[in-house]
């Protein structure tokens, strides 16, 4: 998300009212945006009709009664940056991110929650009342105690900033005057209006007052992770149920389904999801300028296209078992892989539809839908692969026929999603506009995908290399890299969420709460690590038997788990700090750093130990051990000399250029 500039002075308390600048026009600012969409914007609203005037978007603000708040610049509000990512595939080398001129606008949802924020940390910081006023009956010195000692009093998470502390304390007037013309009948005494949680935000960020603690930091990121981490296991489970079921037919078939589904993610997967980001540019600039049937407009444009980029992904996996069979050794792994790519490209408009919908949704702030959806179609396609492959006893080709039909169905209940729960206001029917003015968006478009492949290609590649070892060490790569994948699964999402709390905490110049946060997520990224090497190791004997009854299978995975399980810690601490560092808007050092440890580290050694020195697959995966303890440890250094007073100048700096 840019190189650092001079400290600039912070305003004091009593300047801090004079500082604020509209809200509106900062938000819907073109300034800050990007040049390319904005002209195509343009250039839809001179060509459209009726549907080229803004929409009326009314904020959270004028909703209660209140059309001239004016935020100042250190408002959270003017920081906010939504959790924005692509899929991760088997296994990401360099994560791509969405850059700070998307985030120049929020939806009315985001407005709110933001407010919470603010109204939360006022809160623990005693510059607003408590939630719920003291009653008399919790005045005593008995009844504070079985508060504490109680169950739930216990399970709470507290520090001296909660909640609790404003209960626990006297009722003697002290230094908080603000709180003594508080009502007690009201929840935070009636002071939670949107005009006064911006006054007194203004005034205690000005003066230094808001502070946070590990144990508040802790329940955000685990309430931002969570519903993230579900998500990407629902996800991912898409893939993982194919090589659960055609694992146990074979092992042929097992290293079969891998290396069709490495050669559909490079091919096709990545193609659609490194083009479909630039409608994060297209559709946020439209819905924040107004034009939201102009976010339509832009869905369906992508959608055309990427159909039409499905005819040269087509003939290639169509023609998949001759290309493969010219590179893989293994003549019916390559038949094999080739019949299922054959099979899968029924469902390639289907993911190229969910991939566009996807964006059409999160420029509105809806990111729950992708969860909703994968709720039905994830236990759905598990449950097709079992009656495909088994019941039905259609064999391998079974397992294709469910993933074809579940990448119909994920476009199909998105549609259902935005046509009756929520979405639809940015639709505005077909047009033969979504035919003509597909320039921009393919020059948007290119550099998401050449990042998205980078990501794709540092781990893929090494299961066309396993290939070439044997059908056993294919198969066991196949298992390999699934539960490496699966792990990775939950320190990812997590990073994301920690860049989305650092971004949001620098952009409201609370330098000393982002490095908290930041600590709080190396923390968690240390216990992830843990728990996921303690699992590995554990189970390393029973892993390889959910996916295969082949015992030299087996046995190649049992062996080769526990250098697996040794990088888990550095996986989860190199993630993390990728995520920090695109909260501090330096996420080109990640990008650096992941690009030199992949391709100039970590695939000379594998090649050199696998093959040259014979060690084979065990030689393959030491290469990216070694690579993801060298991020985690240039990219840990990184951060720990980083000047967080400089981050949030930056950010300060940005915020203000438009």
């Amino acid at each position: 998300m840019a190189p650092s500039e001079p400290i600039h002075a912070r305003p004091t308390a009593e300047s801090s009212s004079g500082i604020g600048n509209s809200f509106r026009s900062q938000l819907e600012s073109f300034s800050v945006g990007s040049p390319i969409a904005e002209a195509a914007i343009q250039r839809d609203l001179e060509e459209g009709g009726d549907d080229a005037y803004p929409s009326s978007d009314d904020d959270d603000e004028s909703s209660s009664g209140s059309s001239t708040v004016h935020p100042s610049e250190y408002s959270m509000r003017d920081a906010y940056r939504r959790p924005s990512y692509v899929n991760p595939g088997f296994r990401s080398a360099v994560i791509a991110s969405q850059s700070v001129p998307e985030h120049s606008y929020l939806t009315k949802r985001e407005r709110q929650q933001i407010r919470e924020e603010e109204r939360s940390l006022l809160r623990d910081n005693l510059l607003l009342p408590p939630k719920h006023p003291r009653r008399e009956s919790e005045s005593g010195l008995p009844a504070r105690l079985g508060k504490r000692l109680s169950i739930a009093g216990l399970r709470k998470v507290r520090s001296a900033a909660d909640e609790e502390s404003a209960i626990e304390r006297d009722d003697e007037p002290s230094e908080h005057s603000a709180l003594l013309g508080a009502d007690p009948t009201k929840p935070y005494g009636g002071e939670d209006t949107p005009e006064n949680i911006n006054k007194k935000w203004v005034e205690a960020v000005a003066a230094g007052k808001i502070q946070t603690t590990w144990q508040r930091e802790s329940k955000t990121l685990a309430r931002y992770s969570a519903p993230l981490i579900v998500t990407f296991l629902l996800q991912y489970s898409l893939t993982v149920a194919s090589i659960f079921t055609v694992g146990h037919i074979g092992k042929v078939e097992l290293g079969a389904v891998s290396l069709a589904s490495m050669t559909a993610n490079i091919t096709g997967y990545a193609v659609y999801q490194g083009l479909a980001t630039s409608l994060d540019t297209l559709c946020a600039q439209a819905y924040g300028s107004g034009h939201k049937k102009l976010v339509g407009l832009q869905l369906q444009r992508m959608i055309y296209f990427l159909w039409v980029i499905t005819i040269p992904i087509g003939v290639i996996w169509l023609s998949g078992t001759a290309i493969l069979s010219a590179i893989v050794p293994e003549k019916e792994t390559a038949r094999l892989a080739g019949i299922y790519l054959k099979i899968l490209l029924a469902g390639a408009p289907g993911y190229a539809a969910f991939e566009s919908g996807k964006r059409f949704l999160q420029a509105q702030g809806l990111f729950t839908a992708n969860l909703y959806v994968l709720l039905i179609c994830a236990p759905l396609n598990a449950l097709m692969n079992y009656l495909f492959v088994w019941v039905f006893d259609w064999g391998f080709i079974g397992a294709p026929i469910a993933v074809a039909v579940t990448e119909n169905l994920l476009p199909l209940c998105l549609f259902l999603y935005v046509r009756f729960i929520d979405g639809m206001e940015c639709w505005g029917g077909f047009e033969k506009r979504a035919l003509r003015n597909w320039g921009p968006m393919i020059k948007l478009a290119l550099p998401g995908l050449v990042m998205v492949l980078a990501e794709f290609l540092a781990f893929e590649i090494l299961t066309l290399s396993a290939s070439w070892i044997g059908t056993t060490a294919l198969a066991a790569q196949s298992v390999l890299s699934t539960v490496t994948a699966i792990t990775f699964q939950i320190p990812f999402p997590m990073s994301i969420a920690a860049s989305t709390r650092i971004a949001n905490l620098i952009g409201a110049t609370l330098s000393d709460a982002a490095k908290t946060h930041s600590r709080v997520a190396l923390c968690g990224a240390v216990l992830i690590g843990i728990f996921n090497v303690t699992l590995l190791s554990t189970l390393r004997k029973y892993i390889a038997v959910l996916f295969t009854n082949d015992p030299d299978v087996v046995e190649v995975v049992a062996s080769l788990l526990p250098l697996c399980a040794a990088f888990q810690l550095f996986d989860a601490l190199a993630t993390t700090c990728n995520g920090i560092l695109r909260g501090l808007g330096r996420q080109e050092v990640g990008g650096y750093v992941s690009i030199f440890a992949y391709y100039c580290i970590a695939m000379p050694i594998s090649f050199g130990t696998g093959f040259g020195l014979g060690w084979g697959l065990y030689g393959l995966w030491a290469g990216p051990a070694i690579a993801l303890g060298i991020v985690a440890a240039i990219e840990g250094t990184f951060i720990y000399r980083t000047s967080w007073q400089r981050a949030v100048d930056e950010a300060h700096k940005r915020n203000t250029m438009g």
